[in-house]
């Protein structure tokens, strides 16, 4: 993907002295009383932050907070707590700007934090004009808000088009550079599980993936589908009777392609969804009428563990059981463990995929995570992300 790099810029000393503005991901969650419970955006934003420091920049960095209604600020929107765990985390103070559209005062060598971007009318619909004044702020527009780059908002969009240099930041440039490996090209054999509750939300991903990779794994909710789509029983568990045909034309079109998605032979069951519920490891073939899966089963986690450690690449997205009740977890951990020991290049993303890494504390063993929710699933369904698009236009203009 031909872009401009901030990277690059700041190596050919095209930064000193420079306005930069940077769209960071900052959307962090916070308890009743404000306090971030979660930073690991916060600290993944720092690398651009102390990049475009060092090469003597005047720095402005904005993102998104929650949900807040455009034109009407309120305290809870405010990214005060960021700017404080900001400041902590760099070692020096991070003031935070509000009404900043018009305007924004800031030193080279120092760096201001403005003030929830979605609150400014007509950023959500990438207004033009908003776009226009952002861009007039700034030298140099840098994206490294991966988790943002499937809207095209005006501090995502619209400000890239209009800044003198639009480039990427060193977080989405990585993001970049795995799912380049991973999807565009990959080691062979190329592995993706793709989990979650329904099939509908993902039968768009699960085409486009039968399309390109060697063997599609599915999990919870979706593998009961496709259970169902391969004439098994699947008691009372979660499943889209009505998307079976879908299913089936995934299994026919991996199969056309000498691929594969394997069914489970084995499952674990219950007969309520609870923590302390009876786990029992059953065939898949002896599934009763007033069952749940809730896992796949030690033989069928053992199989799919042996093909991941055979893969060149696997991209990840979703546990394959309900891994928050430990006695479910055990398809999950195998899974998660198998990826960690693998050679293969693996990228994952995605919520759950993330608390699962963190359970099992393999961060360290996954080639790479994604930063982005929606983002990393727009990637897979095959779409181009709008930051991406208009990033690749200014870089080619």
């Amino acid at each position: 993907m031909n872009i401009l790099r901030f990277s690059d810029l700041c190596d050919q000393g095209r930064v000193a002295g420079q306005r930069v503005f940077i769209r960071a991901d900052l959307n962090v969650p916070q308890d009743d009383d404000g306090n971030i419970t979660e930073d690991t955006r916060v600290r993944a934003s720092v690398p651009c932050i102390e990049m475009a420091l060092k090469a003597g920049a005047a720095v402005m960095v904005t993102s998104h907070l929650g949900r807040p209604t455009e034109g009407e600020f309120k305290p809870e929107d405010s990214l005060a707590p960021v700017a404080r765990r900001l400041s902590e985390l760099m070692h020096r103070d991070v003031p935070l700007v509000r009404d900043w559209v018009n305007g924004v005062t800031v030193q080279p060598g120092t760096v201001v934090l403005l003030e929830n971007c979605r609150v400014n009318k007509g950023e959500k619909k990438n207004d033009t004009e908003l776009a226009k004044k952002m861009a007039a702020l700034c030298d140099i527009y840098v994206n490294d808000a991966f988790g943002t780059a499937h809207r095209a908002e005006a501090t995502t969009y619209g400000i890239a088009q209009f800044a003198k240099i639009a480039c990427a930041g060193p977080l989405l440039s990585a993001e970049i550079d795995a799912i380049t490996k991973a999807l565009a090209h990959p080691k062979r054999p190329l592995a993706a599980i793709v989990a979650g509750s329904k099939v509908s939300t993902k039968l768009t991903i699960l085409e486009a993936l039968a399309k390109n990779v060697d063997q599609l794994i599915v999990g919870g909710g979706i593998a009961n589908t496709f259970m169902l789509a391969a004439g098994l029983k699947i008691g009372k568990s979660l499943a889209e009777p009505d998307l079976i045909d879908k299913a089936k034309s995934v299994i026919e079109a991996m199969k056309a392609r000498g691929a594969d998605v394997p069914i489970p032979t084995d499952v674990v069951t219950a007969k309520t969804f609870a923590a302390d519920a009876k786990a029992t490891i059953k065939a898949a073939t002896d599934v009763e009428d007033d069952d749940l899966i809730l896992d796949i089963g030690p033989q069928t986690a053992e199989r799919l563990a042996r093909q991941l450690m055979a893969a060149g690449t696997i991209v990840w997205n979703g546990p394959v059981g309900v891994f928050e009740f430990d006695a479910f977890a055990h398809g999950t951990e195998t899974i998660a463990r198998a990826i960690a020991k693998s050679d293969a290049f693996s990228i994952a993303g995605g919520g759950d995929t993330l608390a699962a890494i963190a359970k099992y504390g393999i961060e360290k063993d996954v080639g790479y995570i994604s930063t982005g929710g929606g983002a990393f699933l727009e990637v897979l369904e095959g779409k181009t992300l709008p930051a991406f698009e208009i990033l690749q236009k200014r870089a080619n203009s």
